[in-house]
């Protein structure tokens, strides 16, 4: 039966969706992927999935580790201010940390964005970003969704949604010999990274403050401040696993230290930390001043300026240390791990 001719003459741009827009953005972003091409890629953006030789990557005998996320309300503020070039980078960030806590090595990223109305050069902006991303962890970007639903968002809003594959030798998974004396050592942040931003905001609301508005706690905007992207820890952290003496790792994310550090550590096991081993970041100690948080709240919410805790042999705790410094982190001596239950906490945050 022959198609007749619509009546009403409709297409799908009329509805909302302008493919061409979808196209152009491939087109545009396929450098930004090029860019992070590793050995084991076997094709570029285009195809119906990517395709990865753990092979041709190095491996004998892998184990695939996979980790998926995204960048939560942080997305409001971007969206609200425009600024969206680092929540590419949070995107990839909150995965990839997340993959070398078990002992692996990214190798490659897939990244999903939903929004109401494609802006092509909005889009490209966030996929340059998460390539930017994938570059610090030394993963490929090799593929990705673009969804543009109209009557799902609002024109200008988006979201974001990651997914990391990585892999590690048979045999090599951590957490692994975790054991009673064994050192804390924590990696700073660059600030608040992409978790407890619901709070972040409501703080903001309080205070009756803008996000053009001067940073209370620093230089520049309000929301410019408080979007600094992720750090990535994967190469630093790869160097101390593959250096020896490495028995976990525990990335800082949703529910701060009191909730992150336990699930590295064997049943009877704790955390003893020393809450004056580093100094709190400003953007902390306005949120918990202007947000009136007690420091139970202030852990348990936030990264408190320490996005990464490593968990290592006594012995090896100074060479290690010198060896995350050396590869550009910031490394305080935190405590250690004891016998008992959960992370318990002495001193005072300064």
């Amino acid at each position: 039966m022959p198609v007749s001719a619509g009546k009403n003459g409709l297409t799908y741009a009329a509805a909302g969706v302008d493919i061409d827009a979808g196209n152009a953005l491939v087109e545009r972003i396929k450098p930004a992927a090029k860019s992070t091409d590793r050995a084991g890629v076997m094709a570029g953006l285009g195809g119906f999935g990517g395709l990865f030789d753990l092979r041709a990557a190095g491996y004998d005998d892998p184990v695939l580790v996979a980790a998926t996320d995204g960048v939560g309300t942080k997305l409001r503020i971007a969206i609200d201010t425009g600024v969206v070039e680092g929540v590419g980078i949070d995107l990839v960030a909150m995965c990839v940390n997340d993959l070398v806590c078990q002992g692996a090595e990214p190798l490659f990223f897939l990244d999903y964005f939903a929004c109401g109305a494609l802006d092509v050069e909005r889009a490209a902006q966030v996929v340059e970003g998460i390539a930017d991303g994938c570059r610090q962890a030394g993963c490929a970007l090799i593929g990705g969704e673009t969804a543009e639903m109209p009557g799902m968002y609002e024109a200008k809003d988006f979201d974001l949604a990651g997914f990391a594959v990585g892999a590690m030798e048979r045999g090599a998974a951590l957490p692994a010999d975790v054991g009673e004396g064994d050192v804390l050592l924590g990696l700073a942040s660059d600030g608040v990274h992409s978790n407890g931003y619901s709070l972040v905001r409501k703080v903001v609301e309080l205070q009756g403050l803008g996000w053009n508005d001067p940073a209370p706690f620093g230089e520049g905007p309000l929301g410019a401040a408080l979007l600094a992207p992720t750090r990535i820890y994967v190469k630093s952290a790869l160097a101390a696993i593959r250096a020896g003496g490495v028995h976990g790792l525990a990335h800082i994310t949703g529910g701060g230290l009191t909730e992150n550090l336990p699930r590295v550590l064997p049943e009877g096991l704790g955390a003893e930390i020393d809450l004056g081993a580093w100094k709190l970041p400003p953007v902390f100690a306005w949120l918990s001043e202007a947000g009136g948080l007690e420091t139970p709240e202030l852990l348990k919410t936030f990264n408190a300026g320490i996005g990464m805790v490593v968990v290592v042999e006594a012995e090896r705790a100074e060479a290690l240390a010198s060896l995350l410094e050396g590869q550009g982190e910031r490394v305080h001596r935190l405590g250690s791990v004891v016998s008992g239950e959960g992370v318990s906490y002495r001193g005072t945050l300064a």
